[in-house]
């Protein structure tokens, strides 16, 4: 594919030309907005729901049961894992493209807070395939007892968790450039920029209080639950009702 020409409109709009074809900023907007959406749809599975109904937390027994009764189930979410971080790349690189005239180093330092986390989140991946493979009571693990099979399958899991305590230093980083650059743009809210900027400080509240356990109560972990939930409008925003269109003089890049 041939690389993007940038031009300008008679009435100021910037637009893209990639071949034949024209993309607006509202529309490079959209395409954003829909990975965003795309990549929270794919990644719940695999991150939340199949999680909380196959592990018993403090109860390796009843893990392994589960994992044993549903072992499709759960590799479907390791899969979910794994395919919700290509589209992270993706969404990356789209509002890379839509944010690079705003401000170019901004934009890059979240490209590359992104692509720190993905293989994070891959690598982390294998703890779970650790877990099915020590339920599943393999011929050359057979100098262990089924108990203890099913404890070390809660550890690999419990480590899983912890992984994404890590990887969420990242998670919370890469809003900070992001809702920067939201705030500087000129065609979105001015307030969606804020609120992105919260979710980072709420997202990161989670990844301290997961590395630093001591430093979590009931008080801390609701404050950062509630600002967390600040990187959820931008999603819908950029879909409905998407960017405005920059004005005549609007849209300069900045080093």
């Amino acid at each position: 594919m041939r690389g993007s020409v940038r031009n300008r409109r008679p009435d100021g709009r910037v637009k893209k030309s990639m071949g034949n074809g024209v993309r607006t900023t509202r529309e490079q907007a959209r395409i954003a907005g829909l990975l965003y959406m795309f990549m929270c749809v794919t990644g719940l599975p695999g991150l939340l729901f199949i999680p909380h109904a196959l592990i018993v937390q403090g109860d390796a027994a009843a893990t392994a049961n589960h994992l044993r009764a549903s072992s499709t189930l759960f590799r479907w979410g390791i899969a979910s894992e794994l395919f919700h971080q290509v589209v992270f790349v993706y969404l990356a690189l789209a509002l890379y493209d839509l944010f690079r005239p705003v401000h170019k180093t901004a934009a890059t330092q979240m490209v590359i807070l992104v692509a720190m986390s993905v293989p994070i989140m891959f690598l982390n991946t294998v703890n779970e395939l650790a877990a099915l493979i020590l339920v599943g009571a393999p011929p050359f693990l057979a100098t262990f007892s089924r108990p203890q099979l099913d404890s070390l399958a809660l550890l690999f899991l419990n480590l899983h968790g912890e992984g994404i305590g890590v990887v969420d230093v990242f998670w919370s980083l890469w809003l900070v450039p992001f809702g920067l650059l939201v705030y500087r743009s000129g065609f979105l809210p001015r307030a969606l920029g804020v609120l992105l900027l919260a979710g980072a400080t709420g997202a990161m509240i989670g990844a301290v209080t997961s590395v630093l356990p001591m430093l979590s109560n009931a008080i801390v972990d609701k404050v950062g639950q509630i600002l967390a939930l600040g990187e959820l409008p931008i999603i819908v925003w950029l879909v409905f009702p998407g960017a405005r269109e920059p004005s005549t003089g609007g849209g300069n890049s900045h080093a």
